[in-house]
Formats: C-alpha cells, structure tokens, sequence
C-alpha cells in the first residue's frame, strides 16, 4: 500500500500509543514531564515491558542528553523491542553447564561477572537471592522467566488500567485520538524484558490525585470528545484544500530553458534513530545578476523501475539563504513553493553571490517503519560459488549499485576522495584519509584518482570476505542508508536539485555544516511567519499561532514571548484526508521562553482529493 493510500492509525500503532502513554504515566504525573536522567528512562522503558542495558541506556542517554520528551521515549521504545520467553531460556541455558534445569550460584557468578556488562558479587547475591524462589540454593530459571513475564505484564495491565480510568491523564495525553483501551493491549508473548538478569520491575504506585477545582472540571467534561471541549484558551483554524489535480501551474517551465546554464547535485533524506531527518547542504555561486529556475525531486534509482518507489511520493522543497560574513548574518532569500508533478519549483531573480541552498522535507510521508521485517529471514547478502569463493548476491549488487548512484553527487559516474566520504561518515562515522585512498587505488578500480561502481563492488566484497561471509557489517551499512533486511529503501529519500541560470553558469558544492539544522530551522521559521499574520490564543497575550498556508502544505509555528514556558495542547482530530508530520492526532507542545518553536507539517493522504485542515490549539496549565 503507497503511503497516499494509508488511511488512519492502525489499531496496532493504536495499542502501542496507549501502552507508551501508560508506560510514562507509571513514572511521572503527566506526559508533559520531561524525563530528566538516565534512572528515570530505565524505570520508564522497565514499565513498558523493557529491561535495558546499560550500554542500550548510554545510547539514548549520551554526555549530552540533558532531557527526553514523551515523544522521544516513544521512538525508544519502537526501535526497542521486547525480549520473547524463549530468549530468555536460551540466555539461561547457557549457563546451565549441566543442563537440568537449574542454576547454581557458582554458575551464575562465573557468567555475571566474566561477560558482558560485569557485575560484582554484591550484586550477583541480590539477584539470586531474588530469584532463588524455591530457597533451595539452586535458580529454577524457567519459573524465574515466567515470573518475570508476569510481573512485566502486571506493571503494564496496572498502567493501562489506571490510564483507562483517570480523565485528565487522557485529556492531557500524547498519542492518537483513541482513548479505550484496545483489544490484547498486552502481549503474553513478548512482554519479558531485554536482559535475563536484570531486575524485577516493580508495580506502579498510583500518583497523587490532583486536589484542585480542575480535577472537578475534567470528571465532569471526560465523556466528551477533547475536540468538543470548552477551553477559555484555545484557537480554532480551519482550512480547506482543494486537491492538486485542479490546480493550474503558477511557474510554467521557462522557454528555452535547454539553453540556460545548468548545474545539478544529488543527496538524500536520512531518517535518524531519534526520529529527525538529515541531508547535506549545499552552497551555490551566481557569478552574475540573473533569471534562475530553481527545482527539487526525489531521485529515481535504475533499479525496481517495476514497482512503485514509496520514497518519490516524499514531499521536498529548497530553501535559499544568502551567505554572509557569518552563519547568523544568513537571510531567507526565497524557497520553493509550488509543485510541477514531482517537482517542487522556484523562478525569479538572484543577485551575483553566494547561497546556502537547504534541502528540507515535512516528515509528514517519510516516517519510522515497525521493525517486523527484522522477524523476517532477511535477504541473503553474499554466497559461496562453484570454486568455494565468496561473492556479492545479485540483489545486493542491485542495491550497492544503487547506493553508488545516491553517493555520486555530481552524477559523473565516479565517486572522488569527498563524496566517498559522505558516504563513509554516513555509515561508520570516519573519513578515508589521503594515504588510504593510495591504498584504495591499488586494490580497486579507480579512474582519474575517482573510485568506479565496479571499484566500489570490489571494496564491498572486501570487507565482507575479510569477515569470512559474516554479514554483519554489510547490513550495517545498508541500514545507515535507509535499507530493511528485505533490501528496500523505507528510511531514506534520494533527491536531486537542479539549478538553471539564464545567463550565467551557476556552480555548486556540498557542504558540512556544523549549524546546518540552526541553518535550516531559521529558513523554515522564517518562511512561515513571513508568509502568514499571527493569530493569539484567546486570553493569552503572548502566545501566537502562525499557520503557513502552501500549496501543497500547510505549517504552523507558535511564538511565545512570555518570560516563562508555555505548553499548548494540539487538536487535529477534525482534520480530514490529512497526515501530520507529528504522526498524532492529539498531542502538546512545550515552547520555552521567548521562543519559536515550528509545530507541525501537515499534507493531503490523497493529492487528488479534497483536505481540510480544523486545528485547535489551546493552553494548558503548567505542570
């Protein structure tokens, strides 16, 4: 199914909504509280029916985390998945030398403290005194399994119950517009935790009750839909689209555009773990005043021409920024806002000088996928011939190919010395110095000091025949570049913007920079509030709503220029044939201090239909 045809969340994504929500709610009061240290996400993700690691911690808890909001525990938890039953026995049987069954203290210790991350004795006693249910001085580690499968169930079951019942949690929910509780909300099969050793999460607490008239307010209002709620503070806007199949092109090609000056580069959308997006930037000189079209399309690859590609149905747009003397003296010089089939298009006049050009998508339509194909057997990556030597697949060699032509950014069939390092810091995080790439051109074919896609097959092959056949780095790369076990792209979008000047030869060039999000979040803020007049909050004299209005998107920003935080709960449940970029129905936004903060994108599920836009923002009381 193309992502324009997916209509509403499916009850899964429903259920899985509903148990993060419970899970947070276990911990703190409201889902508008940050988590604030590296204890409170592992008794978070414990009550979501996770037992992490340290090492899993320090991946979401780095030196520079200093806060996790709800929606970022909930692309934790998605890209964390619960530990079967049958993983837990295979972890004990390991240990049980004997194989009967049980668990000696000795044996225990041995493996606790030699491998993995190592415990001291302390803490091997506490555990086995906690799981030596019997007192027999032998852990029975099938019941241990079962026991902690039922208390990981009864943490959950005991959230989602409480969440059923208490109105306000719900009203001040993130997550989807359904709040019943699904149908096997709790899965009796993959409820135990990740780590066969780790604690026993504990029951929830029940919180405190709120003792304030509000509590009142919320018992009395919970059977109605939020949508149809009262609130003093609230802001109500309603658009309706007409569909782009009836729209007649504003920017018509320019005649003899064959004859213009032309200068083209591709890059990629990269879905991060966090749920961001990512692309190179690039900078663009004019040599001279002149007439340019500027436009932007997601990349069709040589390969799989036979079915559809869902990366081209992926929104893009361009921002233009005039290079100043510093990163902060750029300006928004103009951007592109209207669609020509698959393209997305500016034309107009450009000074002599130098650009930043930033490409930007919604997020609305290249989102995280479920995991489920990792469940599948994953396609095979390399074999043994006739002769008993390793090779690449076809398949693979079909992807790689394609890869190739991602990372050629100048489209010359070569890959220099700095677009194989994009490609490089893409996927293992180093750079290929000068004197390994002397290396590079004795071993592969190189033409013109450039790496060619047969050179670039050789040096995959390389590496996968210095690990004797072990795949392991292979799919490391394929999935920093986007690709499921089943080898299809779902977490990147390949693009190309093209750049055609009237009287002179425009050139451009990737770069790396370091402020290139701040770069790109001053283009987009900026596009929105020049474009729109401010709408206040009911009642609030320093909260603004800006709703962008585009062709093809609508974007919406809140100001707040109060001294203090403000949070603002977002209502798109009468939107109609609409997808967010937020992947939620009903959710809040906390805006610090004199701050802009852009809300949400919002695009039509089907283009060639009419879609209507009815937001309410409203105030919520701080937490």
């Amino acid at each position: 199914m193309s992502l324009q045809e997916t209509p509403v969340p499916c009850d899964e994504d429903e259920a899985f909504y509903v148990q993060s929500r419970a899970a947070y709610l276990a911990v703190f009061r409201s889902s508008l509280t940050n988590i604030v240290s590296k204890q409170q996400l592992c008794l978070a993700l414990q009550q979501a029916g996770r037992n992490p690691t340290q090492a899993t911690l320090n991946k979401y808890w780095t030196q520079r985390t200093t806060k996790l909001n709800f929606d970022e525990f909930c692309q934790i938890l998605k890209s964390e998945k619960k530990t079967e039953e049958t993983e837990l026995m295979r972890a004990f049987k390991k240990m049980d030398v004997n194989s009967d069954g049980y668990i000696s203290h000795s044996e225990l210790e041995k493996a606790l403290t030699t491998r993995g991350e190592k415990m001291n004795t302390e803490e091997v006693n506490a555990i086995f005194s906690m799981a030596d249910i019997n007192k027999d001085s032998k852990l029975d580690y099938a019941e241990f399994c079962r026991l902690l499968v039922s208390t990981a169930e009864q943490c959950q079951m005991a959230a989602l119950e409480r969440l059923e019942a208490n109105a306000k949690l719900k009203r001040q929910n993130f997550g989807s517009q359904s709040y019943s509780l699904p149908k096997s909300s709790v899965s009796s099969s993959s409820a135990a935790a990740a780590q066969a050793v780790a604690p026993l999460p504990q029951p929830p607490e029940t919180p405190r009750a709120e003792s304030d008239t509000t509590l009142k307010k919320d018992s009395r209002s919970s059977s109605r839909p939020s949508s149809a709620r009262s609130r003093r503070s609230s802001l109500s806007n309603s658009i309706t689209m007409t569909s782009s199949t009836n729209k007649a092109s504003k920017i018509p090609e320019p005649s003899g555009l064959q004859d213009w000056h032309h200068s083209y580069m591709k890059g990629c959308f990269f879905l991060e773990d966090d749920g961001s997006i990512s692309s190179l930037q690039y900078q663009l000189h004019v040599p001279q005043t002149t007439n340019v079209y500027l436009t932007i399309q997601p990349l069709s690859l040589s390969h799989g021409l036979d079915m559809p590609s869902s990366w081209m149905t992926v929104d893009t747009a361009l921002f233009v920024m005039s290079a100043g003397e510093t990163k902060e003296d750029s300006t928004l010089v103009c951007f592109t806002e209207t669609k020509e089939k698959e393209k997305y298009v500016w034309k107009g006049e450009l000074n002599a000088g130098t650009y930043y050009l930033l490409p930007f998508t919604s997020g609305c339509r290249l989102k995280k996928r479920s995991k489920k194909s990792l469940s599948i057997k994953p396609i095979e990556l390399v074999y043994r011939t006739d002769t008993g030597e390793l090779d690449l697949t076809r398949e693979l060699r079909e992807v790689l190919s394609d890869i190739f032509e991602v990372i050629d950014l100048d489209g010359n069939g070569l890959l220099s010395l700095e677009e194989y390092n994009f490609f490089e810091l893409r996927t293992s995080g180093e750079k290929c110095d000068k004197d390994s790439w002397a290396v590079c051109k004795e071993n592969f074919d190189m033409r013109k000091n450039q790496l060619t896609r047969q050179g670039f097959m050789e040096l995959n092959l390389m590496e996968a025949t210095e690990k004797d056949g072990d795949p392991a780095d292979l799919w490391v790369t394929l999935e920093a570049m986007g690709y499921n076990r089943m080898l299809e792209l779902v977490e990147a979008c390949p693009f190309q913007l093209d750049v055609h000047c009237e009287d002179t030869q425009p050139s451009i060039q990737p770069l790396t920079l370091d402020s290139g999000p701040k770069l790109l979040l001053q283009a987009l803020q900026k596009s929105i509030t020049s474009k729109t007049g401010a709408k206040a909050l009911r009642g609030q004299d320093n909260v603004f709503i800006y709703t962008y209005r585009g062709e093809h998107r609508i974007s919406s920003l809140i100001a707040n220029k109060a001294n203090q935080k403000v949070t603002v709960h977002v209502n798109n449940e009468q939107n109609r044939n609409c997808c967010s970029s937020r992947g939620m129905s009903v959710f809040a936004v906390e805006v610090p201090a004199r701050t802009k903060l852009v809300c949400q994108h919002i695009l039509p599920i089907n283009e060639r239909q009419e879609w209507t836009y009815n937001c309410v923002e409203s105030m919520l009381p701080c937490t």
